[in-house]
């Protein structure tokens, strides 16, 4: 897939894409603890608001975003999503600059409720972004090599999330101390998360996408009945809806282990809570090797197969990390093995929607997709940690092993693939 060089610009515009995203969320916490601290008071309930305002565009957006992806060209959207997003993160210390001497606004600072806005504006062009990168692969890539096009994009889709909550905090500061004064205004944090936006909006001017001009720009129908065609696809598609269900098992699985990996580093004697982000890169480490090896050879093997070796894998790896936690050794293997398996799972379901879903559809299918991920992603979220507190650490871990075989092998793509 290296030699495809379409697709090397659309997958180094993703890694550039996605690691400003999760850095992103890293930046405005820091940017909350720095500006907006209140001594005595915690800065919880701004951070809360910060992720409710992040989370919100996903949930209103999300499959809206995939009705407007499949009537424009998916270069254009792909480039102007990044560059929109890449300005709104430069234009942060100078809208900080200017509405700090403003005086508050109800509760909050007036700058907390710019930074509210941008978040929102950022989160809501990612809707975009996401299903307009996925219906390009297909584009970009031929039928035979989507499995190994779908291990470099599902690892980094993943990875993006593990690593870069894990170095975050330490590029920022290490931004900080190289461009802090660039501006005057202490914005070596915005300039590196808004110059990745913009690195991989420049990027993607580069990508040569051919695809039909039939369905572009087809305003006849309102967009709520795109998004009710979409529906119907998923509904008489049982291959892509249960596909679809796979992955939502998946990054649900991902989003509470994020959670469950602080009580991880507590409970831990080698390690302290804000450690954690160590714990949850070893995951993105296995899920390298697992993605390497199923873009090599898992076009040789049943997909059925692959998808069930990857759920069993990953039911008693979470289940070993029930019974394991305490000791660092084991836990770092089971979380490897956890990533390993991950990549079993996710790149054969995204290939099989790929494959299944006909180019007119591929935006409204994947705009539902991103829909669903990030309910799936921010559920978890709140869930995992309340289930922690009542249940305790191992009874949660075992109940997302439990969950993970029994949805997993329930829902399994049949052996049919396309040449």
């Amino acid at each position: 897939m290296l030699q495809n060089r379409n697709f090397l610009t659309l997958w180094s515009g993703q890694v550039f894409s996605q690691l400003a995203d999760k850095v992103y969320l890293v930046l405005m916490i820091a940017l909350v603890s720095s500006t907006f601290d209140v001594p005595g008071q915690s800065i919880s309930g701004k951070v809360s608001a910060i992720m409710i305002a992040f989370t919100i565009p996903a949930i209103l957006f999300g499959s809206m975003a995939g009705v407007y992806v499949d009537r424009h060209p998916k270069r254009r959207v792909l480039v102007i999503s990044n560059l929109l997003r890449g300005a709104l993160v430069l234009a942060l210390p100078l809208v900080l600059h200017l509405s700090s001497q403003r005086g508050d606004l109800g509760n909050w600072p007036l700058g907390f409720w710019c930074m509210l806005v941008i978040t929102f504006l950022v989160s809501t062009l990612t809707q975009f972004f996401a299903p307009a990168e996925q219906a390009a692969i297909p584009l970009l890539v031929e039928n035979r090599h989507l499995l190994s096009a779908n291990s470099l994009y599902t690892t980094t889709m993943m990875a993006a999330m593990i690593v870069g909550f894990a170095i975050g905090e330490p590029l920022l500061n290490l931004a900080d101390r190289w461009f802090g004064d660039s501006l005057g205004l202490g914005s070596g944090k915005e300039l590196l998360v808004g110059g990745a936006y913009g690195v991989a909006g420049l990027l993607l001017c580069a990508i040569g996408v051919q695809e039909s001009g039939e369905h572009l720009d087809d305003n006849d129908r309102h967009p709520l009945q795109d998004l009710k065609v979409g529906l119907d696809y998923l509904r008489h598609h049982p291959r892509i809806r249960g596909a679809l269900l796979q992955l939502i098992i998946l990054f649900s699985i991902f989003a509470a282990l994020a959670v469950l990996a602080v009580r991880l580093a507590e409970v831990i004697p080698q390690l302290d809570a804000d450690q954690f982000g160590w714990l949850l890169s070893t995951g993105s480490i296995g899920m390298g090797l697992g993605a390497v090896l199923v873009g090599q050879f898992g076009q040789n093997f049943p997909r059925r197969w692959v998808v069930s070796l990857g759920s069993l894998g990953l039911g008693f790896s979470l289940g070993g990390l029930a019974l394991f936690h305490a000791a660092l050794g084991s836990t770092l293997i089971c979380i490897a093995v956890v990533g390993f398996f991950a990549a079993f799972v996710g790149i054969p379901v995204q290939t099989t929607i790929q494959e299944e879903t006909p180019s007119d559809m591929r935006g409204k299918v994947f705009g539902l997709q991103n829909n669903a991920v990030n309910i799936a992603l921010s559920l978890p979220l709140a869930l995992a940690g309340l289930a922690e507190s009542r249940w305790g650490l191992g009874w949660t871990l075992g109940g997302l092993a439990i969950i993970t075989l029994v949805g997993g092998l329930l829902i399994i793509p049949d052996d049919r693939q396309q040449d």
